[in-house]
């Protein structure tokens, strides 16, 4: 069987100038349009339907490309490239979850933000209740003490709050501190507490939950 190519138009769908197929000196009936002949021949001996490049084994490009032109053999619009060259979509699940995430995190900042003032003001008067009940401490020292020397460093180490009376130079402190039964000096009072002399261990027994240090 021979085939040439003969110019002309060669069917009413194509409106083109064209070469059409002859088989054996007759066109068949339809007419075969050459530009559909190639195209529908592309996908088996892949020629291009762009410009008519026969593929050889030796080429190097991908299976889906013309070596010749480099474009995709299959229509644009009709087949997309292989999957591999295509970034594909989150599914629509993924998207869902990754939309519950975000609106679960939004919510929270949004908590934290907005009930800021909230935990502040319940916080506040916590911290003021817990320094305000601490129990009235009072330091009966000399300047010269050693022992209340001792006692006003623990104090300001564990952020105590005391008073301090000196009964050399106070004669109400030192009628205070008789009345009190003191034969020395430090003598301190914690609340009810009598402590005679430097404890540690005891003034930390008594002001254990106001200690900082």
């Amino acid at each position: 069987m021979m085939r040439r190519l003969m110019a002309g138009h060669c069917s009413v769908a194509c409106r083109i100038d064209c070469r059409s197929v002859v088989v054996n000196g007759r066109r068949p009936k339809p007419w075969f349009c050459s530009h559909d002949f190639i195209e529908r021949k592309a996908a088996l001996s892949q020629i291009c339907p762009h410009c008519a490049y026969i593929r050889k084994s030796s080429d190097q490009a991908p299976d889906w490309q013309c070596p010749s032109c480099s474009r995709a053999y299959a229509k644009s619009g009709r087949e997309s490239a292989p999957a591999s060259f295509r970034q594909l979509p989150a599914s629509g699940e993924s998207r869902r979850g990754a939309g519950r995430w975000l609106m679960l995190l939004l919510v929270s900042v949004l908590l934290l933000w907005f009930g800021r003032p909230y935990w502040q003001a319940k916080t506040a008067p916590m911290a003021i209740s817990a320094e305000a009940s601490q129990p009235e401490v009072i330091l009966y020292a000399t300047e010269w003490c050693g022992y209340c020397k001792m006692t006003r460093a623990f104090f300001q180490a564990n952020g105590i709050r005391y008073t301090e009376r000196d009964i050399e130079q106070s004669s109400s402190a030192l009628s205070e501190h008789r009345k009190l039964g003191g034969n020395g000096v430090p003598l301190i009072v914690v609340g009810e507490e009598l402590i005679n002399g430097y404890n540690e261990a005891a003034l930390r027994q008594l002001l254990k939950p106001w200690l900082k240090g």
